[in-house]
């Protein structure tokens, strides 16, 4: 993915995508193309230090050592901030995260939350959502570093819905290390009132937000997301929920994506505020 590609179009508006962990920014690629035919600008940057292609950071990820939430938050908030008009935020997995937080510091149009990680006060932590985060929780001194998946890790973690032959291949072209500290910012985030990932939950200013998840979802379960979706009950800004039978964490990658990219926009588009 060319930066190129992503600055084509744009009589619609802008359109910024946020990766998660174990992925960059190519991971977007076909929603990318989607959204650019569609008429928007697409911008979908990478994390600090991860602008480089996917084999720079596999030979070096040093460069996301002890990279934090805050840090990416303040990323995309720069990014955000010099853009003409509002865009719709649209993040995967920590991404989704992300959007919740610029959402909430009155950034964007609309937001999607595709699997989203968990903001501070949602308290329900799956056996599988363990499973899956254990590579990184499983050694404190991960916390400064960056830690990549096996093959199997990422199977489980990601596209368990697929076979090994296409998990593998989904391997080889996205996966990435990732910094260790978002996770252990977001385990630890309940025991601080002032953790990198709260939000308000209570902000009745901030943008439309759909939370989307999958029934096939071993990193982010369903359960996640719905209690995800009723911290913001006491909120009267809109806040909706979305479920996809049998989808995976890689659902942004997975057969069927075309559908989710469009739900996404289209509801983006039917919600979205006027903001300057």
């Amino acid at each position: 993915m060319t930066e190129e590609r992503t600055a084509a179009g744009g009589t619609k508006g802008t359109i910024v995508l946020i990766h998660g962990l174990w992925l960059t920014r190519l991971s977007w690629e076909d929603w990318v193309d989607r959204y650019t035919q569609a008429g928007y600008h697409v911008l979908a940057p990478g994390w600090p230090g991860m602008e480089v292609d996917v084999e720079a950071l596999r030979k070096d990820p040093s460069v996301m050592n002890g990279l934090g939430v805050v840090e990416v938050a303040d990323h995309y908030e720069q990014l955000v901030r010099t853009l003409d008009t509002a865009p719709i935020l649209i993040g995967h997995s920590f991404g989704g995260l992300l959007v919740q937080i610029l959402l909430d510091r009155g950034l964007g149009s609309a937001g999607v939350a595709l699997h989203p990680a968990p903001p501070r006060g949602v308290l329900r932590l799956p056996v599988s959502a363990l499973r899956s985060s254990f590579p990184v929780l499983s050694n404190p001194a991960n916390r400064k570093k960056t830690v990549g998946l096996t093959r199997g890790q990422w199977h489980y973690a990601f596209t368990n819905t697929l076979s090994e032959q296409a998990s593998n291949a989904a391997y080889d072209r996205y996966h990435v290390p990732c910094p260790g500290r978002p996770l252990f910012q977001a385990a630890s985030a309940n025991l601080l009132p002032g953790a990198a990932t709260k939000v308000n939950f209570r902000n009745a200013g901030r943008a439309p937000l759909l939370l989307v998840s999958g029934s096939g979802d071993h990193t982010v379960p369903p359960a996640m997301v719905k209690e995800n979706f009723t911290r913001y009950r006491k909120s009267s800004a809109v806040t909706e929920l979305k479920e996809y039978p049998g989808r995976s964490h890689f659902t942004a990658g997975s057969p069927g994506w075309q559908q989710v990219a469009d739900h996404a926009l289209t509801w983006a588009e039917g919600h979205r505020a006027t903001r300057s």
